[in-house]
């Protein structure tokens, strides 16, 4: 490994270990049925973000409220190792292609989730635009309801927003940014591959293994992508109005932040939704595209939140094919 690699690896680590991930404020017993039936709700797809891990209590706890806000609700938490430990540090570390892929064949073989006519989709953070990904690339089973939180969109362009004086913060970021398109990074550190910084648009789309690709962004667009996001009945974006930790916020909404002008450029005003590269416009054409707001910071969740999410997108009447 170069000098250049383990450099990056050490930083991270060290960046990791200070990351506390966001705890739901709900709390109950796990409850999940052994099979699902035309009378049970859709089952429920759960990513977490950054730093958490499938078996927190916290994500947990979701879907205990889950099953009490829709009794027989199965939830399903994805995962990238069975150990904890190992699943909290496949959110920094892993090539994000091959992560999907394996999303992909572990909800195909699954022996409940392979059987049901479809699944709703929940994604916190970074889990988001990977569920949305899931979709594109593979979506078997179908995801009917995708809801996602705080979720990069439109990537990220800045790892960390750090303080004025926090010059070790400032140093490991700007490490990364120096060294965002090696092929190294793009394939190793997570972050980076949804890094997109509007400024050096030509290093992104040549160099990008994941966002460029998703977001159809390239010269060659993919139209399954487009065919596949097409299929949802509901995809539902929620940004936390006092969200500091994702840059720009706004990503949530697939809107474009120009730091230099501190100009914002809404979705409905940008190419992906003119020319329809992902099936944005016909959704929202079709009231199938929801843009919703978060009270406070990143990942500041409440039961109430929570519940009148599962109550309106979630339920049988809202998950259902007429």
């Amino acid at each position: 490994m170069t000098k250049c690699c383990a450099n990056i690896l050490a930083l991270l680590t060290l960046a990791s270990a200070a990351i506390v991930p966001q705890r739901p404020l709900v709390a109950g017993p796990d409850e999940h049925p052994t099979s699902v039936t035309s009378l049970t709700p859709l089952p429920l797809v759960i990513w977490h973000g950054l730093g958490d891990n499938y078996k927190a209590d916290g994500l947990r706890s979701i879907g205990s409220l889950a099953n009490s806000t829709h009794p027989g609700t199965y939830t399903y938490f994805i995962h990238l190792d069975k150990d904890p430990s190992s699943d909290r540090t496949a959110t920094f570390l892993g090539n994000l292609t091959e992560q999907v892929q394996k999303v992909c064949h572990d909800l195909r073989m699954h022996p409940i989730l392979s059987r049901t006519p479809a699944i709703n989709a929940l994604g916190f953070s970074q889990g988001g635009q990977f569920l949305r990904a899931y979709i594109q690339r593979c979506n078997n089973p179908p995801v009917r309801t995708l809801v996602t939180f705080g979720s990069q969109h439109n990537g990220i362009s800045e790892f960390q927003n750090c303080g004025d004086n926090d010059w070790v913060c400032k140093s490991w970021d700007g490490y990364l940014k120096r060294n965002t398109w090696t092929k190294f990074v793009q394939s190793h550190l997570v972050p980076a591959q949804y890094y997109r910084n509007p400024e050096n648009l030509e290093g992104y789309l040549e160099n990008s293994n994941f966002l460029a690709d998703i977001n159809n962004e390239r010269e060659m667009k993919n139209a399954t992508y487009k065919e596949n996001l097409k299929k949802l009945r509901k995809f539902v974006m929620y940004m936390f109005s006092e969200d500091t930790t994702v840059v720009p916020k706004e990503s949530a909404y697939f809107a474009e932040y120009n730091q230099t002008s501190n100009e914002v450029t809404k979705l409905k005003d940008r190419n992906i939704y003119k020319e329809d590269w992902l099936g944005l416009k016909w959704l929202d054409e079709k009231e199938r595209l929801e843009f919703k707001i978060a009270e406070g910071g990143h990942m500041q969740l409440s039961e109430e939140l929570l519940r009148e999410t599962f109550g309106k997108y979630f339920g049988a009447n809202a998950t259902r094919d007429d």
